[in-house]
């Protein structure tokens, strides 16, 4: 038999990509054009030229047992160095090939870390609403997430909220900008607001509590917006990165984590996150993933055609009357249900070929989150749907 710790996960949870397999199933039945699927946050602009070219260009001109073998665990140095020096020169920081290590995406880099901090029951703050699966990291190292519920108004971070989550067991602060789910930008006030809040809080406590800035969306800023980037604001900050989105390969699984030297116990978090990957299963991360961005490591596809997307959705629903905080980042909308149980809405908005995922698995119940990396025809399409449901509502047909 399983776990009990895993059976009781399984049972409490909301799968997002259920929900996806199960809109892939409609799809089969009704037709791809008929099923308006906004439930995962899968990429749906290609991958720029430069990516396909540059792995073609590894695998000719590396030496295959090289190529194909055990890196370092931390990655190949070549490749750390091209890292540090981009972001050297992009973020103005001061990363070296050592203040880098090479991970399987943003997902492992986490695990990673938290296998580094956290003893049983140790606490974990985010910022809620948050990406489902931070729970499930956080538990399956014995710790335990604690959720600060931002503005409702304005999606922001909330001093009141986050000051009053730390504890003396708090090891850090998981935060997540733009925003899964919501596409919120945290600004440069509230990012102010947090490092004033953690730098009292350690001094309270007595020790180190470490900001981890989960940025896989950090290219994905719409309107000229600029996403702070948090070591400038709060010395023990760790950067967790993944070019998911930024170069649409989420199968590839590669990321990093960047920490600068200033890091308080940073030698020995480096050779505890370096030893976690061994101990977790990683061993490393993907080689040949790691060489291509030799060539792509300042890439990035083109985010004006997930702008239009969002543009055609926020401006169509919030003119239907649907309550939307104007997204500015990522490519989520963070739409308020039309009744109090967000996964009865759901079920309803099935009905209309809409598939969506309800707000409570992100720790936002009466909210659901529209992932918008669907074809720009597809969104305009699914207006008609939106609005059948929202006057079936409005009718009395369906009870709120």
């Amino acid at each position: 038999m399983v776990s009990k710790r895993m059976h009781t996960s399984l049972e409490n949870s909301i799968c997002i990509r259920d929900i996806f397999e199960e809109g892939k199933k409609m799809a089969a039945v009704y037709g791809k054009e008929n099923i308006f699927n906004f439930s995962i946050g899968n990429p749906s602009v290609a991958p720029p030229a430069i990516v396909n070219e540059a792995m073609k260009e590894v695998m000719d001109s590396e030496e295959p047992l090289t190529l194909h073998g055990y890196p370092a665990n931390v990655g190949h140095p070549d490749v750390r160095t091209k890292v540090a020096e981009y972001l050297n020169q992009k973020y103005h920081t001061n990363y070296t090939m050592d203040n880098i290590i090479m991970t399987s995406g943003a997902a492992s880099a986490i695990a990673i870390l938290c296998n580094t901090f956290l003893d049983m029951d140790d606490e974990v703050i985010t910022f809620a609403p948050y990406f489902w699966e931070y729970k499930s990291y956080v538990e399956s190292f014995y710790g335990r997430l604690i959720p600060a519920l931002c503005d409702q108004t304005t999606l922001q971070p909330d001093p009141k909220t986050f000051e009053e989550a730390f504890s003396p067991k708090t090891k850090f602060v998981l935060i997540n900008t733009p925003n899964n789910p919501t596409g919120a930008v945290y600004t440069e006030d509230s990012i102010r607001m947090v490092a004033q809040i953690l730098t009292r809080k350690e001094k309270e406590y007595g020790h180190p509590i470490y900001l981890i800035s989960d940025e896989p969306y950090r290219n994905l800023a719409y309107n000229g917006i600029q996403v702070p980037y948090l070591t400038h604001y709060y010395k023990n900050t760790i950067v967790v990165y993944s070019y998911s989105k930024t170069l649409s390969i989420p199968g590839e699984r590669i990321g990093y984590i960047a920490m600068e030297s200033c890091v308080e116990g940073f030698e020995e978090i480096i050779a505890t996150a370096t030893a976690s990957i061994r101990y977790l299963g990683y061993v490393n991360a993907p080689s040949l993933q790691q060489k291509m961005l030799l060539k792509c490591v300042d890439a990035s596809v083109d985010i004006s055609i997930y702008e239009k997307t969002r543009d055609v959705l926020y401006e169509g629903l919030t003119k239907m009357g649907y309550e939307c905080i104007h997204p500015d980042g990522a490519f989520y909308l963070f739409v308020k249900a039309l009744e109090e149980d967000d996964s009865r809405f759901c079920a309803e908005a099935k009905k209309e070929k809409i598939i969506m995922a309800p707000g409570s698995a992100f720790y936002g119940p009466g909210w659901v989150r529209i992932s918008y990396c669907v074809p720009y025809e597809l969104a305009q399409a699914s207006l008609s749907a939106f609005h059948h449901l929202k006057e079936r509502y409005d009718k009395g047909e369906i009870d709120r």
